[in-house]
């Protein structure tokens, strides 16, 4: 293993949880990885000269079989056993799990020899050759274990480096995006107290609740139900403010209220849509929100009017941090577009049933 690794045990793995350098051995990737490797050994075995010429069809089919076979049972060991690496430091996982893939080879190749023996097909070696066979397999699987989980090993680490990135990316744009949020909404406010006190008094429950969304953790994961509420709340703020000058189209088909997504990743498209699109207009414009179900998913597409005469002025910063937050959340199975027109500004939001990658 590379010398900047350690050998000791991850906090990660207690209460039940695999750290997060450990393999996915039982993932639908790892399996096709080990099924295609397990073929390409069948292909050189077969093609290999041999003392005995046999037919080259028969000798890869029953090669290959026999290849796949072990592969899969390796994996269902490990995949059985990942409780017991998730005990063990990198390094000790990595040559326990080796040892372990040698030791099942040669159990396997010596309980398939005894089995053809003794119903004499002849698909192995004869009785003499057992253990070179047995040994031969386990020396096989070595080189090869060796080499494919050190892969799998490392692949798994750098997946969590990049993991640890992006989370790093997100808080800083989070960050940054906040108090922008913050101060407009408190100016809103300044703007109430005096002509419409009792508006502003609602206002600052609104203000609340979305303050309380906007300092909370963007680990933890509100639902679209919640997020169209505090969207509303937003909303209300702003139509305060601009009078009639913020008209609202809602366009709801049957929206899945449950579906998870991150807190507050709604709003700074709204708020993009208001202070970019609607507030630079003199006569205002409309906000076109809508809502509704996409395969398992949700799409959320948000529409406002570009300024007439203006160059198209966007907060990036509000868009990288929706891109990022869902692209950390959901992978490439989360979406954003932005689609500009001559008069148009549309961002197109869509997310799968549930989180993860």
């Amino acid at each position: 293993m590379a010398s900047g690794e350690s050998d000791t045990r991850t906090g990660s793995a207690g209460a039940g949880h695999a750290p997060n350098w450990l393999p996915q051995f039982c993932s639908a990737p790892t399996l096709f990885a080990v099924m295609i490797v397990a073929e390409l050994v069948a292909l050189i075995v077969v093609f290999a000269p041999e003392a005995q010429a046999r037919p080259l069809l028969p000798r890869l089919g029953v090669a290959s079989v026999y290849a796949q076979w072990l592969a899969l049972l390796n994996v269902v060991v490990l995949c059985s056993l990942r409780p017991l690496f998730a005990q063990l430091g990198v390094r000790s996982g990595y040559l326990v799990a080796w040892a372990l893939s040698i030791a099942t080879t040669a159990l396997a190749s010596a309980v398939v020899c005894r089995m053809d023996q003794a119903l004499g097909l002849g698909v192995s070696v004869p009785p003499g050759s057992t253990l070179r066979f047995v040994l031969a397999n386990a020396t096989i699987c070595a080189l090869i274990a060796a080499a494919l989980l050190r892969y799998l090993f490392v692949l798994e680490q750098w997946r969590e480096r990049v993991q640890a990135a992006s989370r790093a990316q997100v808080d800083a744009l989070q960050a940054r995006i906040r108090p922008h949020f913050l101060f407009n909404s408190m100016n809103t406010i300044a703007s109430l107290i005096r002509t419409r006190p009792a508006e502003a008094e609602r206002t600052v429950e609104d203000l609340a609740d979305l303050f309380r969304a906007a300092l909370g953790s963007d680990a933890a994961l509100g639902t679209l139900g919640e997020e169209l509420d505090l969207v509303e709340h937003y909303l209300r703020i702003e139509q305060l403010r601009l009078g009639t000058r913020l008209r609202v189209e809602r366009d709801f088909a049957d929206p899945p209220r449950a579906i998870a997504l991150p807190r507050l990743l709604l709003q700074p498209l709204i708020e993009n849509a208001v202070y970019h699109g609607i507030q630079p207009r003199a006569d205002g414009g409309t906000l076109a929100l809508g809502v509704r179900r996409h395969g398992d998913g949700v799409e959320i597409v948000v529409e406002n009017p570009l300024p007439p005469d203006a160059p198209v002025a966007r907060n990036g910063v509000a868009l990288a941090n929706v891109r990022a937050r869902i692209q950390y959340h959901f992978g490439a199975r989360g979406e954003l577009h932005v689609r500009t027109g001559p008069q148009v500004f549309r961002v197109t939001v869509r997310l799968p049933g549930s989180p993860g990658r």
